[in-house]
């Protein structure tokens, strides 16, 4: 591995790629490529498609070593054909121009999502532990359909090093998203019979262990996630909201009627609410090596406070 380390960013104008990207630019090389370009940036933005068969010419010419590969599709959108374009159509283009460069180790962002909401997922899944998805949930299909795609290369391509994370729910003092509307909302949704415990990982541990990551040229599969879980109850609880525990079938029926109304939301998404994989972190401690600074529920306090100071609690 080569001692000089040129990095490329894909996904660089995004919530973890502009923050890491400032990091790594300290004292490497960064180029970061985007569709949209993002303010308070340290390092040179490129607009460009993750799709865009240029992305081997930047390559080359940045003589890049190094490549995160963040660029996905975090919200579905109605077209299906253009997020699998983009997730894995996207990504077999990166991998490809990676080899082409003979850039020599690849960063990518997958999720415990591809493990898949299914009710016989174990009660704590490690890294070998089946990548099932979900065909109904695009982000999660998708998420596995690249991973499969990655295990091919790494196979067929030992030449180019691979590090894979799987974080759990990501939460920090600016993360706002689909899941974070949930906890922000009057009040919580739970599915009767079912726990689902949510494993939450500070934004700043993922910022850390992925920098970690590329400084010492690491390779391997790793789960995301802090120690513990925290079920809807106890989210509640902290919250001090009520919950609404309903029957599955309510919930489906609830979810069908938004969808007519225009709402990107359907009744498959209600194993989302059931069956969420609680994922382990053994071996991102006790095989990367990284020390994780909050656990799940610590996160949680932390987004709660900051959510709070902001008045959006």
């Amino acid at each position: 591995m080569s001692t000089e380390k040129r990095i490329l960013i894909t996904g660089a104008a995004g919530y973890i790629g502009h923050q890491l990207g400032n990091r790594l630019a300290q004292d490497y090389f960064v180029i970061g490529t985007d569709i949209q370009h993002r303010k308070g940036l340290n390092f040179p933005l490129e607009v460009l498609d993750v799709r865009d068969s240029n992305l081997v010419l930047t390559l080359a010419e940045h003589r890049i070593t190094h490549v995160i590969h963040l660029a996905s599709i975090l919200r579905a959108s109605p077209d299906r054909e253009r997020d699998y374009d983009i997730d894995v159509n996207g990504t077999r283009n990166v991998l490809e121009a990676c080899l082409a460069a003979k850039v020599q180790h690849l960063t990518v962002t997958s999720s415990g999502a591809a493990y898949g909401y299914h009710p016989d997922n174990p009660q704590w899944i490690d890294e070998e532990d089946p990548l099932r998805g979900n065909p109904e949930f695009a982000y999660s299909d998708h998420k596995r359909l690249v991973e499969e795609m990655l295990a091919t290369y790494r196979s067929e391509h030992p030449e180019l090093k691979q590090l894979i994370f799987r974080p759990g729910t990501v939460l920090g003092a600016e993360t706002r998203n689909q899941i974070t509307s949930l906890f922000l909302a009057p009040r919580l949704l739970a599915i009767r019979g079912s726990d689902s415990p949510f494993v939450f990982i500070w934004d700043q541990d993922v910022l850390d262990a992925m920098e970690q990551g590329i400084r010492q040229d690491r390779a391997g599969r790793y789960n995301m996630a802090g120690d513990g879980a925290l079920t809807m109850q106890e989210i509640a609880r902290r919250l001090d909201k009520p919950l609404i525990t309903l029957p599955a079938s309510v919930v489906r029926a609830g979810l069908q009627v938004a969808k007519w109304l225009g709402k990107p939301v359907g009744p498959e998404q209600v194993n989302f609410l059931r069956y969420r994989p609680v994922l382990s972190n053994r071996r991102l401690k006790e095989e990367f090596g990284y020390s994780l600074r909050k656990t799940s529920a610590e996160t949680f306090d932390y987004f709660i406070a900051q959510a709070r100071q902001q008045g959006d609690l």
